[in-house]
């Protein structure tokens, strides 16, 4: 197999696996927080090397603030209805 198609592949492979996460963090963004979180929390853990916890940080969902009732995707608020 030549270096091109190889790149290629590689290059199909990166944009299908961001579609699908953008899709997965459109429809499903507790999944996407909690798999988030998990991902994050081991190389945040001490004993880990420096260059690590960085990457951690990163990968860790964003904080959020008490205000949402659910917990979830703090998207939701009053609804506003028509008259």
């Amino acid at each position: 197999m030549s270096a091109s198609i190889a790149l290629q592949y590689v290059l199909v492979a990166l944009a299908v696996t961001a579609s699908a996460w953008a899709v997965l963090a459109k429809q499903f963004p507790g999944v996407v927080r909690s798999l988030r979180g998990a991902l994050a929390l081991p190389l945040l853990r001490e004993g880990r090397p420096q260059w690590l916890r960085p990457l951690g940080r990163l990968l860790a969902p964003p904080a959020t603030t008490g205000g949402g009732t659910c917990g979830g995707c703090d998207g939701c608020g009053p609804v506003k209805t028509k008259r």
